[in-house]
């Protein structure tokens, strides 16, 4: 359980921070996610299940969007630009069916811990609660992740998630590692140097699948594969 590897007091800010939002919508504003889906991705995916951390920003600000996993949206919904071009790459780098629905519900079930750094918004206000203090708490489970024994890999797209994992030294811990590249939105997904590849090219699936069986995971004995062949493509 989350509670076992997370300080009390960050517990504790998770809590507060939900009945905030709780009391913006009491006040006639529109949040997103629904109010029981803002922990959703620590609810799928909990402690001992946990192979890779994909690193998101804060929730889909329109409306029918967010389900508390980040880059998700819920089955029927339009893909966003970067959940498109994330589906383009995992097509390109794995050969997998484009996939009918942009609910990625199916990967934190089998192990990806999709959360945002941000937890909560305003409809139609990106970044509208970044200052709150979701970022402290969310840290905070991406540090107590860095601590789980099993291997783990952290996926970081774009330079906001890389800054926001800088503080945890996940290249020199045992049986972890780090995919990043450029952030998959149209506006950075072909961008790299030579420092960061472009998203688009970087084949993140195939990359992660390969350290997580050089770590010892292997598909036959839980390792986490991005395979769709089961994936639940009906719209």
């Amino acid at each position: 359980m989350w509670s076992d590897v997370i300080p009390q007091d960050v517990q504790a800010l998770g809590a507060e921070l939900a009945k905030r939002a709780a009391c913006e919508r009491e006040a006639g504003r529109t949040i997103y996610p629904p109010q029981e889906q803002i922990f959703r991705a620590l609810e799928l995916t909990t402690p001992e299940k946990v192979k890779v951390c994909l690193v998101g920003q804060d929730p889909y600000h329109e409306a029918g969007q967010a389900n508390g996993l980040c880059f998700s949206v819920n089955r029927g919904v339009l893909f966003p630009p970067s959940l498109k071009n994330v589906f383009k790459e995992l097509v390109s780098d794995i050969g997998c069916p484009y996939p009918k629905s942009g609910d990625l519900t199916h990967w934190a079930e089998q192990g990806v811990l999709m959360l945002n750094t941000v937890l909560t918004v305003q409809e139609g206000a990106a970044n509208s609660h970044k200052n709150w203090g979701w970022q402290n708490f969310t840290q905070a489970v991406f540090a107590a992740c860095a601590k789980l024994p099993q291997p783990i890999v952290f996926i970081t797209w774009g330079g906001q998630a890389r800054a926001f994992l800088a503080g945890i030294p996940i290249s020199q811990l045992p049986d972890k590692g780090v995919v990043f590249s450029s952030h998959p939105s149209p506006l950075g997904a072909r961008k790299g140097n030579d420092v960061v590849k472009a998203f688009i090219g970087s084949r993140p699936f195939s990359q992660t699948n390969r350290l997580l069986e050089q770590m010892g995971f292997h598909s036959r004995t839980g390792g986490y594969h991005f395979e769709l062949s089961d994936y639940p493509n009906s719209p």
